[in-house]
């Protein structure tokens, strides 16, 4: 439980002021005020109450979502399996867990049918680090929970190298560049992330121009940290958004989402030491295009 107290008169929606103090969707905190997890100065209220100078505000921040997850015999494609993890190339167009609004058809459900686990309320089963729905390509995902818990850490230490292919507007991108430039929600839009100074994290993107076209480039991106978003949010930053995504690129998507590929990843298998690496090629989709491009130079 949370306790903050207003220490200014904004008078604004609690909705509103709730999301900026705690850096959580304006979504969820609406959620938690119809699950009765908010009370103002002891009292249960609804999102349209305005906050005021000496507002005692009470959160519990976890909400109850009261959801199995179910097994579903969703066809993988498996790169590499042993008895400890397994890398996955996963398709442009799946969701990677189970959220609210969408409990069924993603990576999880399918997951759990491979394991053999029929039901379960963990809607995080095995995932190390999650891709964007229409980002496709290579993910590590742990089969058991000692192995997950190292190769989390292994994420946030640096230790598993991550390299994505992307296809953004313009060619007049220095070769080489890193962007380093924090990210956090954007205050305008609580379902965006943008480069911001507020409530946010340290994030670092190095870049490599591959291929120029016409109005076009071919990039490899490389992280060095992990946050939501974050090659389409950096390349947005720089005026040179991927192609196709239909939130950071103003021009039109199309149904297959932002052109954006998880191509290999590399790092020490956490159990057995050997040297794992594994390389992808992005989805036919992301192909097609690069040849209509090359045509056109």
């Amino acid at each position: 439980m949370q306790e903050l107290l207003v220490e200014k008169d904004v008078f604004e929606r609690v909705d509103i002021y709730l999301a900026r103090r705690l850096d959580i969707s304006r979504n969820k905190v609406q959620k938690l005020i119809k699950e009765r997890k908010i009370l103002i100065n002891e009292r249960e209220i609804d999102s349209s109450y305005k906050v005021s100078y000496g507002d005692t505000i009470k959160v519990n921040t976890s909400l109850d979502f009261s959801v199995n997850v179910i097994a579903e015999d969703i066809p993988l494609d498996i790169i590499y399996e042993d008895e400890y993890l397994m890398i996955i190339n996963k398709k442009s167009g799946m969701v990677t867990h189970p959220a609210p609004g969408h409990y069924n058809h993603t990576l999880v459900n399918a997951l759990m049918f491979h394991l053999g686990i029929s039901e379960s309320s963990n809607i995080r089963i095995g995932i190390v680090h999650r891709l964007d729905k229409d980002t496709s390509g290579l993910m590590v995902v742990a089969k058991n929970d000692d192995v997950l818990e190292i190769l989390s850490n292994m994420i946030k230490n640096r230790e598993i190298n991550r390299h994505y292919l992307a296809i953004v507007e313009g060619n007049d991108l220095p070769s080489t560049a890193t962007i380093d430039a924090p990210i956090g929600r954007d205050p305008r839009n609580r379902e965006k992330m943008c480069v911001t100074d507020i409530n946010s994290k340290n994030a670092i993107t190095h870049i490599k121009v591959l291929e120029r076209f016409k109005n076009k480039s071919l990039i490899e991106c490389i992280l060095e940290s992990g946050r939501t978003h974050q090659i389409r949010v950096h390349m947005a930053y720089i005026k040179h958004p991927v192609v196709n995504d239909p939130i950071y690129n103003n021009s039109n998507a199309t149904d297959f989402g932002q052109m954006l590929h998880s191509r290999s990843i590399q790092f020490v298998h956490p159990i057995t030491k050997e040297n794992i690496y594994f390389e992808q090629e992005p989805p036919k989709e992301f192909l097609d295009y690069l040849s209509i491009l090359n045509e056109k130079n």
